[in-house]
């Protein structure tokens, strides 16, 4: 666990963190969750997940986690890392690697101080350093919401879901919110692939989170194509899949789910 806390500057925000390794305890559940890693799209997923907290009242809890495997690479002697603007290549380095976690680390404080600014909401912020897939999924309760963004999308390669991303989707253990930051969030139904099992009779979804679409449509659609298909040009609203129809979309086209331009909401 990284002991890291904000500067002692005006109108700084004290950030309380957790040891790694700890459970959260049974008066814990029911949290909002943003799982965060200082880019753009998971900066708008904490947005959304700071507006959910402060609907239900319940804690914000944004984790990050400094991801080991990529600490790994800077064992190898032939790693190099690649300028953003400049497309110089030098040798990637323990030292470069860790001042650059730290820059991202700070960034994720000041991104989550500025999200609760204004607001009387219970938050912390979870830092810990692991794989990123197994911290996180090490965090999440049964009874928590899960906000994250839409990882791995690429405008130069176009839209796609990253490894990290598809992982936590399908193992979570709670229900979990993939958000758009492609577009600004407008209410609409909560279309359904599969309305015969719809969660919001047998309260697999939580009723609060149910609350923000405008009731349910069942999709004629059963194939990744045609879902995208009827899907591409919806500007409201947005669709839940359970994860066992996930796994199979996902098969199907595994950038399948990054194409689709509204929130999509993942139940059991």
């Amino acid at each position: 666990m990284m002991a890291e806390r904000p500067g002692n500057g005006q109108g700084t925000s004290h950030l309380p963190e957790r040891r790694s390794g700890e459970r959260p305890t049974s008066s814990e559940l029911a949290r909002v969750l943003a799982l965060l890693d200082a880019s753009r799209h998971s900066l708008v997923a904490l947005a959304a997940a700071v507006d959910l907290a402060a609907r239900r009242q319940a804690e914000l809890v944004a984790l990050y986690v400094e991801d080991t495997d990529l600490l790994s690479c800077a064992g190898f002697p032939f790693a190099r890392e690649i300028g953003a603007q400049s497309g110089l290549a030098r040798p990637l380095t323990d030292s470069s690697l860790e001042a650059a976690i730290a820059r991202q680390r700070s960034r994720i404080h000041q991104a989550v101080e500025r999200a609760v600014a204004g607001r009387e909401l219970r938050h912390r912020l979870e830092v810990s350093r692991g794989q990123v897939v197994a911290e996180t999924l090490a965090q999440a309760t049964p009874g928590d919401v899960l906000v994250m963004g839409k990882a791995g999308m690429s405008e130069r390669f176009g839209p796609r879901l990253g490894s990290t991303s598809r992982r936590v989707l399908l193992h979570a253990p709670c229900t979990v919110l993939v958000w758009d930051e492609r577009r600004a969030f407008r209410r609409g139904p909560l279309r359904l692939v599969d309305h015969a099992r719809s969660p919001l009779e047998g309260g697999t979804l939580p009723g609060w989170l149910a609350a923000l679409f405008d009731g349910v449509t069942p999709l004629p659609a059963h194939r990744a194509g045609e879902l995208e298909r009827l899907l591409a040009r919806s500007e409201a609203g947005g669709l839940l899949l359970h994860r066992a129809q996930l796994t199979r979309l996902l098969d199907e086209d595994p950038d399948m789910l990054a194409r689709i331009p509204l929130p999509v909401v993942v139940v059991d």
